[in-house]
């Protein structure tokens, strides 16, 4: 993450656009990439993982929109000072505190489930 965070500092200088790059716009640019992304899932129905019986050109288009979509949020948690990378690993661990694997192996249930568990409440 680094990396591409110092690459996209560099290309955002080479054409003085950090005075676009707020927040807000930042954050506007990614929910639009999000959504480039989702047309290339529209009327599709369940996707298998692996894409199966997605074309070589629709595969290279999902690649870039999911490039897009990260480089936008590397941007974006450069422009509020978050350490992405940080912030990701100590989510994780709290999904896993919230999530423990013993309790919800395959369950979609949603973590108050597990904590009222813990608690002994019922729901």
């Amino acid at each position: 993450l680094q990396g591409l965070r110092a690459a996209q500092q560099r290309f955002a200088a080479e054409r003085d656009w950090g005075q676009y790059h707020t927040p807000r716009n930042l954050l506007l640019a990614l929910v639009g990439e999000a959504g480039e992304l989702a047309e290339c899932f529209q009327w599709k129905g369940e996707v298998l993982p692996g894409l199966p019986g997605f074309s070589a050109e629709e595969r290279q288009l999902i690649g870039e929109e999911l490039s897009d979509v990260l480089l936008y949020l590397v941007r974006l948690s450069d422009a509020c000072g978050i350490d992405l990378a940080a912030a990701a690993a100590a989510k994780l661990r709290k999904n896993a505190a919230k999530y423990p694997a013993d309790r919800c192996r395959g369950s979609s249930a949603k973590y108050t489930r597990y904590s009222q568990q813990d608690t002994g409440a019922q729901g």
